[in-house]
């Protein structure tokens, strides 16, 4: 068996992966909280778990992963301010909290299955559903001396762990305890965390339950520990998630879970890096969030986006631009066209040399820049049969999953639009103005060009019809 390494963020190095168990990888991703759709920045994160995921069954393990939803607890602030992420989206929206919690779950799922993640093999436990084992974790905690009470809710002592902010090396007097908002005057340590907050007397929540220390609800970095420890064990092999993860919510998971069983509760620690848009971080505020709704209203595959997150290692950060994802749907429409046009339905041998060099590369901490390059030198080496080339690609797909394999239907709907009529308004802009400059062609009677242009369309992946009230388009 090829060894696989792994960047480890516990101590920033690569390391050998050694599964606790034999045969076996536990793995915990952090979910979304479901009060509003997840962007492409956090879709990345699951993309990168799901290629994490395939990688270690490539290497003949089996997996039990986990990804929370969080329904509950996550305040605006990391700090423990701020209103419930979930009580806010209800307000917003004007619906109870369980309508937003339904919407934005199932929206999630829907993203996770159009990007070609299969949901069927996942555990997704909800904040709200295991609201006894977080008191029981926190009265563990409480036990050993780890909590303290304030006026708003039961916090952790992090004083009491030489080891806090061992992940990542923060520095925890640096730390801010949170941007907009004042301290809180109450806490020991501006790095203690809530564990239970104190529903407020002159505020009506939608989610609150009774508890030893009184009426409230869990904060969020106790609901991952009290879940993972209840689904996967007290130690787990992989966590991942964002980076922006690392300071707060994953050093407290530590802090809180090591505290309560006394052993590591997580050798392999592992981060993907951000996603900005047009060079600038995706915030609500900038007005640049972009949602896979968008990405297939303006005519892309989400298996486009797919393909665009793998051209880039998940450790590097990505600039995402409609040009940029033009570009990975034309290569993946092109791949897929290999694929079905040139390679044919007769299955082949898979060849040893790219496959072994294709090993290499995912099992060196997932990287799928070089397998996507691979990718390409296959299909332009002529020394190898079609239909080989077309078992070797299969043999990739298996971790990449870019859906190659037609003769599933579910991959091939998966090319979302394909044979769908598209706007002509919302195409990508570089497409629109092919278009354009075609009709123009047309008009002036310049057929010659108007056939290039339409040639021009092809290669990128899109069929033009000329209609009577103009240009008709679709995916091809």
């Amino acid at each position: 068996m090829k060894p696989i390494l792994l960047q480890n963020t516990l101590g920033n190095k690569k390391e050998e992966f050694v599964p606790r168990k034999d045969g076996v990888v536990t793995m915990y991703n952090c979910g979304p909280t479901v009060y509003h759709y997840a962007h492409i920045g956090n879709l990345r994160a699951y993309v990168f778990a799901d290629v994490l995921k395939r990688m270690f069954a490539y290497n003949s393990y089996d997996i039990k992963q986990v990804i929370n939803i969080t329904d509950v607890g996550h305040l605006t602030s990391d700090a423990d301010e701020g209103e419930d992420k979930i009580e806010s989206g209800a307000k917003r929206e004007g619906v109870k909290v369980q309508k937003i919690i339904k919407q934005y779950t199932d929206a999630f799922m829907d993203d996770m299955e159009k990007l070609n993640i299969d949901i069927e093999k996942i555990d997704f436990p909800r904040a709200t559903e295991n609201i006894p084992e977080q008191i029981v974790f926190i009265q563990t905690l409480d036990e050993k001396g780890y909590t303290y009470k304030t006026s708003d809710g039961i916090y952790f002592d992090t004083s009491l762990r030489d080891d806090y902010g061992k992940l990542g090396n923060i520095n925890t007097k640096g730390l801010e305890e949170g941007a907009r908002v004042e301290k809180n005057k109450e806490k020991k340590n501006p790095t203690d965390f809530a564990l239970w907050k104190f529903s407020k007397p002159e505020e009506q929540r939608q989610q609150e339950w009774d508890s030893p220390w009184g009426v409230g609800f869990p904060g969020w970095h106790i609901e991952c520990s009290a879940m993972s420890r209840k689904l996967l064990g007290n130690q787990i092999d992989v966590h991942t998630g964002g980076v922006d993860h690392i300071p707060v919510h994953h050093n407290n998971e530590i802090a809180q879970t090591e505290s309560v069983t006394g052993k590591q509760f997580v050798n392999y620690w592992m981060h993907n890096e951000f996603i900005t848009v047009d060079g600038q971080k995706i915030a609500k505020s900038v007005g640049n969030t972009v949602f896979l709704k968008n990405v297939i209203d303006k005519g892309f595959s989400p298996l486009s986006l797919r393909y665009w997150f793998l051209t880039a290692h998940y450790r590097t950060q990505s600039n995402f631009t409609w040009e940029a994802l033009e570009g990975a749907q034309t290569a993946l429409f092109k791949l897929h066209k290999h694929f079905v046009e040139e390679y044919g339905a007769k299955d082949g041998e898979v060849n040893k040399e790219y496959k072994n060099r294709f090993h290499e590369f995912i099992n060196d901490d997932l990287d799928t820049p070089k397998a996507i390059a691979l990718i390409w030198d296959l299909t332009k080496d002529e020394g190898i049969p079609k239909e080989d080339k077309r078992s070797t690609l299969l043999e990739f797909d298996k971790v990449l999953g870019l859906g190659l394999d037609h003769s599933n239907k579910k991959l091939v709907d998966l090319l979302s639009g394909r044979g769908e009529k598209l706007e002509v308004g919302k195409l990508p802009k570089t497409i629109k103005v092919l278009v354009d400059e075609r009709e123009e062609a047309r008009k002036s009677k310049d057929f010659e060009k108007a056939d290039e242009l339409r040639d021009k369309l092809k290669e990128k992946g899109y069929e033009i019809e000329d209609k009577e009230d103009g240009p008709e388009v679709s995916v091809l």
